[in-house]
């Protein structure tokens, strides 16, 4: 296959990412029209449909390739740039803020230690791209090549690329004191779980059915459930008696040791754990962004068991 225009590769991400033509063209700064053409020369090289012309669009395989393909392009164009920059420390720094590298990394993990570790590459002003989704979905990111790494709780490593082992986040069922006092006063148990609101971040996230199916000895459980997509606004409305939320520890800490939250089943921990997966390239970049990674989630969470080291390293 002749050498594929990297115009058109960026392109084909801004129609991917933006979700349609008009936010694409506005992204690049150029007509609708230019976009379509772009996309109509790649397809034309390439010999398959890229983007299928849905609501929503989507991308076809082919498509999703190419994404992958232009996304370690825009990791090794940042690598050239920062030797670059290393060489020359007064020069300008080129790297186009649309041509993000993108991550993604559960909310509970960016609400407690994340931060920390992208804190050096943010300050570094790079074009950082940290998308959300729950820790058993993000994988999926990564698969169709929409971030070159994530957080997520699947311990095998996909084609192309590498995973290790973080450390476990602890969980824990919290509710305001009032609440408690009033809805579950011997604490969370058989007879009462039914009866009270729990938070959770979206229908997608079963934290808080695994949680309590294991704290009854239960296979499955219904609950009734109140979402709110925002880790650290989960936590606040918990306090306010909104209901009980299943969160991380290191979350709920300081609201423990202040009373504003108790704990309503002292004798229940859920254990998740989790890995970084990135692909397995010689990148400058990507060697911090993993050491980084694991450095922090080292300070921060449950140390990984052997079982988990080992199912990373399988």
């Amino acid at each position: 296959m002749n050498n594929l225009d990297p115009i058109a590769l960026e392109c084909l991400a801004a129609v991917i990412e933006e979700g349609g033509f008009e936010k694409a063209a506005t992204r690049l700064n150029v007509t609708q029209s230019a976009v379509s053409q772009r996309l109509r020369a790649l397809e034309a090289q390439v010999g398959s449909v890229l983007v299928v012309r849905s609501r929503p669009l989507r991308p076809t395989a082919a498509g999703q390739l190419l994404l992958k393909h232009t996304q370690q392009l825009r990791l090794l164009r940042t690598d050239l740039e920062q030797e670059l920059h290393s060489l020359m420390p007064h020069s300008a720094r080129r790297t186009a803020h649309d041509e993000a590298i993108s991550i993604a990394i559960n909310a509970d993990s960016i609400a407690t230690w994340a931060i920390d570790a992208l804190q050096e590459i943010a300050l570094q002003q790079l074009p950082l791209e940290i998308i959300t989704d729950d820790q058993d979905h993000t994988l999926e990111l990564l698969r169709t090549g929409e971030v070159l790494g994530c957080v997520t709780t699947m311990p095998q490593a996909l084609r192309g690329c590498r995973v290790a082992a973080l450390g476990a986040m602890h969980y824990i069922a919290v509710a305001a004191p009032g609440f408690a006092l009033q809805h579950v006063p011997s604490g969370l148990n058989r007879s009462n779980f039914k009866n009270v609101p729990f938070l959770s971040y979206n229908r997608k996230d079963d934290m808080q059915r695994v949680f309590v199916a294991r704290a009854m000895g239960l296979k499955t459980v219904g609950l009734h459930q109140l979402f709110v997509p925002n880790s650290e606004a989960q936590v606040r409305a918990v306090a306010a008696g909104w209901g009980i939320g299943v969160v991380p520890e290191l979350l709920a800490r300081p609201f423990l040791a202040d009373g504003r939250l108790v704990n309503v089943a002292e004798s229940q921990v859920l254990r998740v754990d989790l890995y970084w997966h990135c692909w397995n390239l010689q990148s400058a970049l990507l060697s911090q962004l993993t050491d980084a990674m694991l450095r922090t989630a080292k300070a921060s969470l449950a140390p990984a068991t052997p079982a988990a080291r080992a199912s990373a390293s399988a």
